[in-house]
């Protein structure tokens, strides 16, 4: 297992902390920031929560409730599974962990400070949990110093909630930095929808429905119209079992799709949601899991170039028939007269 310290930036505190939420079963997840992040970062969730010893455990590194035995490696099927996120993060801020599950009476409320246990005391709450990190990297100096202005940490939280966002439409995702609400994207039918709300109706207009299947595998996406494609930054979001993750290999099969139908140097934006058997993909290579390994990674580009290539002929025969339906029809009356109709 590829793991390591996940804590870099106010953004991989939110990652870590927004996927134990999406991993609760969450229908609503409220992220709040302090000074970027850089000052405080507050995580709140309705999820199925925790019980106390549970609550105490999820502190202890390498404690996990997501896998029992070494063969659940082979069968992820939540974001989290290695016991890293919760106690790296406690380690370097002060932590106040809050949680109740339903069929408790009362919530548990933990108190650590640079990865030591210090209050622990009951918590009338409702059900879920919320998370609040302060003083990130108050004792790890050297860390602190790489931070970025304000304005740049809290721009890559909102990308970072933005992919998480996208992967599952049916959860409600909220954004404040400060008093400003940076997103406000309330629960949705589906990824078109997703991505209307994120970024407007004629973004989220221009796409194109792709959908295929294999042996096995399951890819669905949204892509650009060719004619919508521009140069410039192109959204790419790529998610496997609702993971979102990096392979530039999958873009360039999918932009091969495109061939002659985008001008050189256009950009296309791209949404594909793939689905495998837990077995045909290892979440385990990289520290962050951004990277991901297949085991028929050349047969899944093919079907990445193919799908896309297939959903824009489809799009095109179709732009085509609507032309022909509209275009004027010259009819001759029984009188010989012509006249045009639509």
């Amino acid at each position: 297992i590829a793991a390591g310290e996940v804590v870099e930036r106010p953004a991989s505190v939110v990652k870590e902390l927004v996927e134990n939420s999406l991993d609760a079963r969450a229908s609503r997840v409220e992220v709040a920031l302090m000074r970027g992040g850089k000052g405080g970062i507050r995580v709140s969730d309705d999820g199925i929560g925790m019980g106390r010893e549970d609550a105490l455990l999820s502190l202890d590194r390498h404690a996990t409730s997501k896998i029992s035995s070494s063969s659940d490696l082979s069968d992820i099927r939540t974001f989290g599974f290695r016991g890293e996120a919760l106690p790296s993060i406690a380690a370097v801020s002060r932590l106040n962990l809050d949680t109740r599950e339903a069929d408790q009476g009362v919530g548990t409320r933990v108190v650590v400070n640079g990865g030591l246990i210090g209050t622990i005391e009951d918590s009338p709450r409702q059900r879920g949990t919320t998370v609040e990190v302060r003083n990130l990297f108050f004792n790890a100096p050297a860390r602190a110093k790489f931070l970025k202005p304000v304005s740049v940490e809290a721009r890559t939280v909102s990308d970072a909630l933005t992919g998480l966002a996208l992967a599952n439409p049916r959860v409600s995702f909220m954004l404040t930095s400060g008093d400003r609400r940076l997103l406000d994207l309330p629960a949705v039918d589906d990824a078109a929808a997703r991505v209307s709300q994120v970024w407007g109706p004629e973004q989220g207009g221009a796409l194109i429905l792709v959908s295929t299947e294999d042996t096995g595998l399951e890819l669905k996406g949204l892509i650009q119209r060719p004619d919508a494609a521009k140069p410039g930054l192109g959204r790419r979001y790529l998610f496997v079992n609702g993971r979102p993750f990096k392979a530039q290999k999958l873009v360039q099969a999918a932009e091969r799709g495109y061939r002659t139908t985008i001008p050189q140097g256009a950009r296309p934006w791209m949404f594909f949601y793939l689905q495998v058997a837990p077995g045909v993909v290892d979440v385990n290579v990289h520290p962050t899991k951004a990277e991901v390994r297949f085991s028929e990674a050349s047969h899944i580009e093919d079907l990445f170039e193919s799908a896309v290539r297939s959903a824009l002929a489809d799009q095109m025969s179709s732009a085509t028939l609507d032309r022909e339906l509209a275009a004027p029809r010259l009819l001759v009356h029984e009188s010989g007269e012509q006249f045009k109709v639509r």
